[in-house]
Formats: structure tokens, sequence, C-alpha cells
């Protein structure tokens, strides 16, 4: 990969909409947001060639792949990483892995303490506490785990000066605002971001930067609960 600005293809499959990023080094050359009502196994692919013709860039020009490997939708997140996989391994590049939630925490802006929220199905949320620098690296603080949102807010009442962001959080704003001591403790919600793929390609280059990336055929998921079909059994 060359050492500088790098050509980067960025995808997130997590969340329900989900989005695309091509950036060369830091600057975003073009993002899409996708169409929640259609799934992405039918348009990403398309989407990503569609991207990429408009940056008038060559596939084969691409330094390095990057996936938001979760939490988040089980099928998304599948197809996502198995779409990576395919395109790093033809390119013979390698690729970089990005917690969702951390895209999520980045997207907040810089905060020294951010709960990083996704929906987790059946009324629960994917949460995780970080810290964000002025420079955008996320440091977590905790691990990540899918909770009720009422156990959430009990997980970090004693906080103060604390931000929430993702779609979690704006799903359950009243319920995390009203929350007892929020106003007092400083609380205060995010708006979630546009593009978490924009997220995911800045991560990626500090991934590059520190020697963190990985071969296509070691991305690996977080899922953080089993899935419905495991639970079922």
């Amino acid at each position: 990969m060359s050492s500088q600005e790098p050509l980067i293809l960025s995808i997130e499959t997590a969340t329900t909409t989900g989005s695309i990023a091509i950036a060369e080094g830091s600057r975003i050359l073009l993002s899409k947001k996708g169409d929640g009502l259609i799934s992405h196994s039918n348009t990403l692919l398309s989407d990503i060639d569609d991207l990429v013709k408009q940056t008038d860039r060559d596939f084969e020009k691409i330094d390095l792949f990057a996936i938001a490997i979760g939490p988040g939708s089980f099928t998304g997140l599948r197809i996502g990483i198995a779409t990576i996989k395919a395109l790093g391994t033809i390119a013979n590049r390698m690729c970089a892995a990005i917690p969702t939630l951390e895209a999520v925490a980045r997207s907040a802006g810089a905060n020294s303490s951010v709960v990083a929220t996704l929906p987790a199905g059946r009324g629960e949320v994917f949460a995780q506490l970080f810290s964000v620098s002025a420079e955008g690296s996320v440091t977590e603080i905790d691990q990540p785990a899918h909770l009720p949102p009422r156990e959430v807010i009990k997980k970090y009442q004693s906080l103060a000066n604390l931000s929430w962001t993702g779609e979690g959080a704006e799903a359950h704003r009243a319920e995390i605002l009203s929350a007892k001591g929020a106003a007092e403790s400083n609380w205060n919600i995010v708006s979630v971001a546009t593009n978490l793929a924009e997220n995911v390609s800045a991560l990626a280059l500090l991934k590059a930067a520190n020697n963190e990336l990985v071969t296509p055929e070691n991305l690996r998921a977080i899922y953080v609960r089993p899935s419905d079909a495991e639970l079922k059994k």
C-alpha cells in the first residue's frame, strides 16, 4: 500500500441504511447512503461499482478495503464482510476491520465520554463507552453490551458530562434525557452521523498507520449477542 494518500474503499452494512465511502487519505472523495427499504445484498456491489466510476478511479488502484464489523444487523454484517473479503482477495489488498460502535462514537466528534449506541432488536440496544480525541482516534472505556435501554441508562447513571450518540440513543432520546440525574449530570444527545462509512474510512487510515490491518480471510464479525436463530435452538 502506498505510504501517502492511500485510496480507501469503506463500507458499512451493520445499520439498516448502510453506507459506502471512497477516500484518498483523509479526504472523502465521494460517499453514499443506502436505502433502508432495500436489502444490502441487492445493491451493494452495484453501488460500489457506481461510486468507484464516479470518482474517476480504477478499482485496481484501491489500496485499502475497510469494513464495519459489528455489532449490528446479522444479515447486513455477513453481506458486508463477505463482500470485502471477496474484493480484498481479488485485489490482493489488506483490510481494516472497524468495530461499528467505534465509528458511531467518532461521528460524535471529540469527547471524553460518549456512549455509542445501535438498535439490537427485541427492544434492546448495543452500547459502549468511548473517549474520542481531537485528532479523531477512539479509545474504548468498556466492552460492548446489548441491554434494554433502562439498563444502559442505569449502567452510566453516575457519569457526568456524558454524550450519547447513534440510532439507539435517537430512538430512546426522551427516556435518556428524562432519566433521574440526567439534567444535573449534563447529559446530551449528539445527532446521528449522516454517513457512517466516512468514519469507518478515517479509522481505517489510523489502523493503516499503526500497522493494524488484517488479511481478507481474517475478517471476523463482532456480534455481541447470539442471532435469533441461535437463541431459538
